[in-house]
């Protein structure tokens, strides 16, 4: 991507160069109305005349900037802003200059330059303020926003929490650099930014409605031992049979997942905080009749299974017991195991 990012950059320098030398010099940016031509004229002759770098010249480009981009020329005022810069690299509003060159082609949606530039003014140019937010602060949040690859990705959240704790939604940071470490199999310190992310209880990430309880789902199920999970899924069924059939209430238990067990009726939803309570399970099964289904149910699949039991000493006397495909990336030998995930109550819907 930087590569590609770089060959664009010059492309584009070559081609807006070439066009500007068939021009008349300050010409090529004086468009718009007659009297906007006049005065964008006189702006680029006073900007000339200005000799020293700072706060006059910064005013004078404004102006010109916002004469090119009310005229509706935004590549030509990529080309007048990336030319001054080039001509004058140790002007201290350069970062700026460079950001509007960065936010233009955001909004033409040619974001492998915009990246370029945001990372350019990150990289080579000293941070300033702009409306009193960091430059440097502006182009990481659209960085990490537009990036496609996950390892660079990354870079730009560990800077945004490095550089910037006390300015950015600290928490979404973390959940979103979790993410990124998942998808590219680096588990450990997935986990690690998981459980910073955890210490932010109050953080509301778009687009993952439940994330606080799916993290904690997630990290409980990494600290545990997971003894309760069988390789193989008829090896699992078969071992609940027996426990159930010679009522061994101790077996039973050893067998349901030792963390992030349900216990639910079908109409309830997965995020209800009542489906995840504790409860004996040998007080339901002492003193039943417990039977079972000689085989697992029909809507039973690859990934998730379901085993029809009835009898139970409880107000609602069928129970479907459900099984799930474990899906855990930081242990091979763990994933794809199965595990006796939870219970749904009463007949299916």
């Amino acid at each position: 991507m930087k590569n590609l990012r770089g060959a664009l950059a010059a492309l584009t320098a070559v081609l807006l160069f070439s066009l500007l030398s068939c021009s008349s010099g300050d010409d090529y940016f004086a468009v718009g109305p007659a009297k906007q031509k006049r005065e964008t004229r006189k702006l680029l002759e006073l900007l000339h005349r200005e000799k020293e770098e700072g706060e006059n010249r910064f005013i004078l480009i404004q102006q010109i900037a916002n004469n090119i981009i009310n005229a509706g020329f935004p590549e030509r005022l990529n080309l007048f802003l990336t030319s001054y810069v080039e001509r004058n690299p140790k002007d201290p509003f350069n970062a700026y200059y460079l950001l509007m060159v960065a936010q233009n082609y955001k909004n033409a949606k040619a974001f492998p330059l915009a990246a370029h530039y945001y990372e350019r003014i990150v990289r080579n140019h000293p941070d300033i303020l702009i409306r009193g937010q960091s430059a440097h602060l502006i182009c990481l949040r659209e960085l990490a926003r537009m990036e496609e690859k996950p390892e660079y990705r990354i870079n730009h959240y560990k800077e945004l929490i490095a550089r910037f704790k006390d300015s950015i939604d600290e928490g979404s940071t973390y959940f979103f650099l979790a993410k990124t470490y998942e998808s590219l199999g680096e588990w450990e310190q997935a986990v690690q930014a998981y459980t910073k992310f955890m210490k932010y209880p109050d953080t509301t990430i778009r687009g993952y409605a439940d994330a606080q309880r799916s993290v904690m789902n997630l990290l409980a199920f990494h600290n545990s031992n997971k003894s309760w999970t069988r390789e193989d899924l008829d090896d699992l069924v078969g071992a609940i049979k027996s426990a159930i059939a010679t009522r061994d209430s101790r077996a039973l238990t050893r067998l349901k997942a030792g963390v992030n067990f349900f216990a639910m009726s079908w109409e309830q939803e997965d995020s209800d905080a009542n489906t995840q309570v504790v409860f004996d399970l040998g007080s339901f099964l002492r003193g039943s009749k417990v039977s079972y289904a000689r085989n697992l149910d029909s809507d039973s699949n690859t990934r998730e299974a379901y085993l029809e039991t009835w009898g139970w000493s409880y107000r609602v006397p069928t129970w479907y017991l459900y099984f799930r495909k474990i899906t855990y990336p930081g242990d091979p030998e763990i994933n794809g195991r199965w595990e006796w995930a939870g219970i749904y109550f009463g007949e299916k819907l």
